[in-house]
């Protein structure tokens, strides 16, 4: 079997090393745009070969679009007309809505499946990419009826195969539901990063003074901006609404505190700890 990879990056990058681990004679071809990426992503034994696209499509039993999601949208229908009868693309993408309404107007939309691994650190490019990443984190599949069922059965296998717990739902219902449960943290970090770094002007200050709350809270702010602005712009009005609710909250917060209101302080905190109840269950499935 030979899989090519397209963007060989941190996600793309940690699928071919995990199902490498599984299936070590499988064959990864690399595409990406950067000379460097293809060079490192051999160098660490992601991919075999770096190939240009046609080149690679050709030779492939399954073509993974792991680019960020606005290169998605631009490269699958090409992907699509070149693909080989009986073989497969999946993207990873982190919206749907947009992919999956490409996908639907494309005559061989049968030999696609889209796939979203809720996994990923605020690293970038294929020196962050490691086989772990994927295993016992969630993997959405939209519209899994409108894949043909070799192409969905091998998708899911390979995904069960390194780990991961398989979710089913709508482009719709996941577009919507990112927005709030990853897209606003996402958000969150970069203004929260951005206000800090506009009031302390001194950086060497944030570094003695940060503690490992800021830190935690802060991280995703280091994530790449190339991949995260056409996920904010094919999301947006799910993204529009999150904010907007999530801005109520914190002018309410603000009222409480300029008002010196310590019971309401306590409410408001104490509602928002129900959350360790949800994430601890979600933890132990």
């Amino acid at each position: 079997m030979v899989v090519s990879i397209i963007g060989i990056g941190l996600l793309g990058g940690s699928f071919a090393l995990a199902v490498r681990e599984k299936y070590p004679k499988m064959r990864f071809i690399g595409v990406d745009t950067s000379p460097v990426n293809g060079q490192l992503a051999m160098a660490k034994g992601i991919v075999d070969d770096v190939m240009p696209l046609p080149e690679a499509i050709a030779q492939s039993t399954l073509v993974v679009l792991a680019t960020p999601v606005n290169v998605i949208i631009d490269m699958l229908p090409a992907v699509l007309d070149h693909l080989p009868p009986g073989a497969t693309v999946l993207d990873l993408g982190s919206t749907k809505g947009l992919i999956c309404d490409v996908a639907d107007a494309h005559p061989k939309r049968a030999q696609f499946v889209a796939a979203h691994p809720m996994a990923g650190t605020e690293n970038s490019g294929p020196g962050a990419a490691f086989k772990e990443l994927l295993f016992g984190k969630n993997l959405i599949i939209c519209d899994r009826e409108k894949s043909h069922p070799d192409s969905l059965t091998l998708a899911e296998s390979l995904f069960r195969d390194v780990g991961m717990k398989l979710f089913y739902m709508n482009p719709q219902e996941h577009d919507l539901h990112l927005a709030y449960v990853s897209h606003l943290s996402h958000v969150s970090a970069f203004a929260l990063g951005l206000t800090v770094l506009e009031k302390e002007k001194d950086e060497q200050a944030i570094f003695d003074m940060a503690s490992t709350g800021f830190s935690s809270t802060v991280r995703l702010a280091k994530s790449s901006p190339a991949m995260w602005a056409p996920i904010f712009d094919q999301n947006r009005q799910n993204v529009s609404q999150a904010l907007a609710d999530y801005i109520d909250f914190l002018q309410q917060f603000k009222q409480i505190i300029d008002d010196q209101d310590v019971t309401n302080s306590l409410d408001f905190m104490q509602r928002a700890n129900v959350i360790r109840r949800v994430l601890d269950g979600i933890e132990k499935r």
